[in-house]
């Protein structure tokens, strides 16, 4: 007897009563597990989620959110090899299982990589500062929370690893918890993966919970601070999306639906081309990876009219050769489907396009050879190639997905044509083109980008570092318009801010920067008599004030400075050229009011100071002439700590500071952010020699 897949909620494993559902080996056919088939009680696992998982990821920054994700993935990238197996059962070959497995892994340390780009606090300062008023007492900012509820993952059975953890590697780095929801055919590979996290303790409790089985009212009590994401077909992503609750609570719902992605091949890609040999690899690899069981896989191949022919040869060739069987089984290039029952699916979809297309290569028949299993009781399908001749008018093949090793090949006349039969098919989650040709990309690129969510050009100098045509990267968006559902997922930064409220906050600069922690222009400062140069990390505050010695300006030091840089621009050199500028006489170079202030600004002994970092932003508004008396006024704007890369290196922070230098009518001549990375005091708050 098969055994019963456990569910993880509400902080432990539990099983469930009945028989469930069965799940089989898409290879042999032989019963792998059970799971549950019933409804459960997803009011209280989500309000577990909110009222647990919510407050203790709430109560982490984002630096120790990130340092999580790290450590989660350093877990299970040590642990990878013992999901692979699993993998194998699902109809997975060794490189499908590769881009599930360590993809999904890659996806966490990206996101672990994004912590410092948040910062070390609970929240988030979106943007700049906007003033508000008139004399600069009352401004504005946005700041980002994370929202109070939880995240629900309903994911598809195409990717059981990659699908979880592209998504929990975003809600996690954000402050939200999660409730992952796979697909049934394939939930017993999520799991494995999940018993390990669960064991690991890195996650807190409440952040991850688990459900193998039946959603069956997963969405019934949602609520307006909890998330949705959903990844499947278009027809049950709509339904979902359309649901009364998630309507009327205004549910943040994240679609990502299978669509009917496109490759292009440009007219210049001739036969004898790098790019025409380049295309035909990446459409065989996007039939045939995962056995075509992709979101992303090019459904639709849009060529030349006169190179038709040569596309339909030369890809047929390639497909021959694609080994078909148990992914154990050494040589084996392409695996089974998820279930039969897909397989099913997929065959009648063909059916389908049969009735406007001609079927060129695979037959609907499954009498070809299997390596290493039985044909019969595995789901196994070999790749099928149609022709359609007539795209504008024939168009089930811009309607109608067949979710496997399936695709069509179309003419066009003109680039024009290929765009318009591209964003036939209504939205998609990427396309891609073929060329060599910048012109042929652009044209092409500006035209389709409205219907597709990723556009990839590639031809012989992308090729080696590619990663083709199929392959969603972290941290750019993935999502697409129209029937690919009208979502964004990951996209770097991006994707943490869709788990994030985002509010405006409104008051005196003095408020504001004791609500962000970032000093605002304008603001109340903390004046000391000790240079904060001479203060480690700890001791510093934002808002806290140094005011500079002044320096007059000469000619004499704008000419060594011209000397010195090189920079001999006419209006810093040449007083007889600047009529008809907005000079009125010789101007210090901007760089050199820098560089000044520089001098006036920096303590020279050593201190906790430990060197300059950099320059976030840099504005000159006001011209420097010789008889003008500068000073600065140095403020500690915003501090960043930063975790030690060992247990040798030196414990320190970033400190950002305001330059604001002005003349002797108190304007501001120019206004810069340094940064600087400043040394930490011991854990006893010593100093550190």
């Amino acid at each position: 007897m098969a055994s019963k897949l456990e569910n993880y909620i509400k902080g432990q494993w539990l099983t469930f009563d009945g028989t469930g559902i069965e799940q089989f080996n898409s290879v042999t056919g032989d019963l792998v597990a059970t799971v549950n088939g019933t409804a459960m009680d997803f009011a209280e696992i989500l309000q577990y989620g909110r009222n647990v998982g919510n407050k203790n990821l709430r109560s982490m920054t984002f630096l120790e959110r990130g340092l999580m994700l790290k450590k989660l993935a350093l877990f299970l990238h040590k642990n990878r090899k013992k999901y692979y197996p699993i993998s194998y059962m699902t109809g997975a070959t060794k490189t499908d299982s590769w881009i599930d497995i360590d993809g999904g892994i890659g996806t966490l340390f990206a996101y672990a990589s994004l912590r410092k780009k948040f910062g070390n606090e609970s929240f988030y300062v979106d943007g700049e500062t906007v003033g508000l008023s008139k004399e600069g007492t009352f401004v504005g900012h946005h700041i980002m929370v994370p929202k109070a509820g939880v995240a629900v993952h309903i994911n598809a059975f195409n990717f059981p690893i990659w699908g979880m953890l592209e998504k929990l590697a975003v809600n996690l780095l954000a402050g939200m918890p999660a409730v992952v929801k796979p697909a049934e055919q394939t939930s017993y590979l999520t799991q494995a993966m999940v018993k390990d996290i669960v064991a690991s303790g890195i996650l807190p409790a409440g952040a991850l919970q688990l459900v193998c089985g039946s959603g069956i009212g997963i969405l019934d009590t949602v609520q307006s601070q909890d998330v949705v994401t959903f990844t499947g077909s278009a027809a049950v992503g709509r339904m979902l999306k359309g649901l009364p609750q998630i309507i009327d609570n205004a549910v943040t719902f994240n679609m990502e639906a299978d669509s009917l992605n496109c490759c292009i091949l440009g007219e210049d890609a001739t036969p004898d081309t790098e790019e025409f040999k380049l295309f035909i690899k990446e459409v065989h690899r996007e039939m045939t990876v995962k056995t075509g069981q992709k979101c992303t896989a090019i459904r639709r191949i849009i060529v030349p009219e006169n190179l038709v022919e040569a596309v339909q040869l030369a890809l047929s060739a390639r497909l021959q050769k694609t080994t078909i069987g148990n992914p154990a089984t050494d040589g084996v290039r392409m695996g089974a489907m998820a279930s039969h029952e897909q397989m099913k699916e997929v065959l009648k979809s063909a059916q389908l396009l049969a009735e406007e297309s001609e079927l060129v290569y695979g037959s609907f028949e499954r009498n070809f050879e299997v390596l290493g299993a039985d044909i019969n009781k595995g789901a196994f399908l070999a790749p099928m190639l149609f022709v359609n001749d007539k795209p504008l008018q024939k168009q089930k093949v811009h309607q109608i997905e067949a979710f496997g090793p399936v695709s069509t090949i179309m003419p066009y006349n003109s680039l024009e044509e290929a765009i318009e039969l591209a964003n036939m098919g209504k939205g998609s989650l990427v396309s891609s083109i073929v060329t060599n040709d910048d012109k042929i990309a652009k044209d092409y690129v500006l035209g389709a980008a409205p219907y597709h969510g990723r556009i990839l050009v590639l031809n012989r100098d992308a090729a080696k570092e590619s990663t083709g045509h199929g392959s969603p990267m972290p941290l750019m968006s993935h999502g697409g318009p129209g029937r690919a559902g009208g979502g964004e997922e990951m996209g770097g930064t991006r994707g943490v801010k869709h788990y994030l409220q985002r509010t405006a906050i409104q008051g005196t600069p003095t408020t504001l920067t004791h609500l962000t922690g970032v000093y605002q222009y304008g603001g109340k400062v903390i004046e000391d008599p000790v240079h904060p140069f001479r203060k480690h990390f700890e001791e510093l505050k934002v808002g806290e004030v140094w005011m500079t010695a002044k320096h007059t300006v000469t000619v004499t030091d704008i000419v060594n400075f011209a000397n010195v840089s090189g920079d001999h621009f006419y209006a810093h050199t040449d007083e007889t050229s600047l009529e008809g500028t907005i000079f009125e006489g010789r101007v210090a170079h901007g760089y050199w009011v820098l560089s000044k202030a520089a001098g006036l600004f920096v303590e020279a002994k050593k201190g906790p100071v430990l060197l300059n970092y950099g320059i976030d932003e840099c504005r000159f508004t006001k011209p420097v002439y010789p008889g003008m008396t500068i000073g600065v006024k140095f403020t500690v704007k915003e501090k960043i700590d930063q975790e030690k890369k060992s247990d040798d290196d030196i414990a320190k922070g970033i400190v950002k500071f305001m330059v604001d230098v002005y003349d002797e009518t108190g304007e501001t001549c120019a206004l810069a952010t340094i940064l600087t990375m400043v040394k930490k005091l011991d854990q006893n708050g010593e100093v550190i020699n």
